[in-house]
């Protein structure tokens, strides 16, 4: 049996993917994770129940500080350990969702001869990708335009979990205490929540009520003391394929994986994109699809202003020629054609 290890992490957008790939290779191959010790990837990839190791992974901080001066001998540390790691693993293929987290594991591949894959989610490559992708056979890319950026770039489309479309709209609406009679609003912080979105959803409670019932998924942070009818806030749901079945709008960041998502369930969404603290990617992706017609997108710095965010979620709801090009959009589920790639790479599974 085939061993493939998994490698990338830093965040959820990093790490739900792998595992939506690996879930298919179930029983097919032998499966194991590698990241950042004590990284999210660490608690994810336990939680579905795969073996995990971890090495510490050096982090490139995007600003002036003299600790990025030592980047390189940590970097360096980092590799040995990793490299220590694959030589007793002997994995047959190295599959990288990306972020710092992979980079040791893709350099020691590099010098094990041990084929690598990586996939970039981002209309913009990341910074592991671009360092990595001479390193990996294939740069697997979530968009077309992507891919045309590596001598060895292929698009497949940004891989998604299958069971996100076998949610039952009536049985999700009744998880979560909601009616017919008005639409469903899905809030989407993020995998660690954003501050600033939720604050702003729930200053205008009281206006978006009188419109939707609201399924909160809030990340990390206060919970309100009381909460009125018809809004439901979670820190975390495992159970995304109910929450999206209930949802017939999607308010969120424009992280790649819940933007493809998003278009792939038919769902019409108000992009914020993230764009303090940030490369840019996501205000990129946003406007990507913007610009198709297949989204709205609300400036991060105009929920400030007063009334915008309800005024953009109405706007959302009376747009019915973005539901028509949303039901034609290409858009699909790309793990099919990541399994493709691994079993090209390594041969019949």
């Amino acid at each position: 049996m085939k061993h493939i290890l998994f490698c990338g992490g830093g965040s959820a957008g990093h790490t739900v993917p792998n595992l939506a790939v690996m879930q298919e290779l179930e029983g097919k191959c032998r499966l194991t994770y590698a990241g950042s010790s004590g990284g999210i990837e660490e608690r994810l990839a336990k939680e579905a129940g795969y073996p995990f190791f971890g090495v510490p992974c050096p982090k490139l901080v995007r600003s002036l500080t003299p600790k990025n001066l030592t980047l390189p001998f940590r970097m360096a540390q980092s590799e040995r350990r990793a490299l220590a790691l694959l030589k007793e693993l002997k994995p047959d293929l190295v599959f990288s969702k990306g972020g710092y987290a992979s980079l040791p594991y893709l350099f020691a591949a590099r010098r094990l001869r041990i084929p690598a894959l990586t996939h970039e989610s981002d209309l913009s490559p990341g910074l592991a990708t671009r360092f990595t992708a001479r390193r990996c056979k294939l740069v697997l890319t979530s968009f077309e335009e992507t891919a045309r950026r590596f001598a060895n770039g292929r698009h497949v489309g940004s891989p998604m979990r299958k069971e996100l479309f076998a949610g039952s709209p009536g049985r999700a609406r009744a998880k979560y205490g909601f009616s017919r009679k008005k639409p469903v609003l899905l809030v989407l912080g993020g995998g660690s929540g954003s501050h600033t979105l939720n604050e702003a959803v729930r200053a205008h409670l009281p206006t978006l009520l009188g419109q939707f019932q609201i399924l909160h998924l809030s990340g990390k942070g206060s919970p309100l003391h009381s909460a009125p009818r018809g809004y439901t806030a979670l820190s975390y749901e495992p159970d995304m394929a109910s929450a999206y079945a209930a949802a017939d709008f999607v308010l969120s960041r424009a992280g790649s994986n819940t933007v493809f998502e998003a278009l792939a369930l038919k769902k019409p969404a108000l992009l914020v994109p993230l764009e303090r603290a940030s490369r840019g990617d996501q205000l990129e992706n946003a406007r990507y699809f913007e610009a198709r017609g297949l989204c709205h997108v609300l400036r991060e710095r105009e929920l400030a202003r007063p009334e915008a965010l309800p005024s953009a979620l109405f706007t959302l709801i009376q747009d019915e020629a973005l539901r028509a090009r949303l039901q034609n959009t290409p858009v699909q589920n790309g793990t099919p054609a990541i399994l493709r790639a691994i079993e090209e790479t390594l041969g019949t599974l």
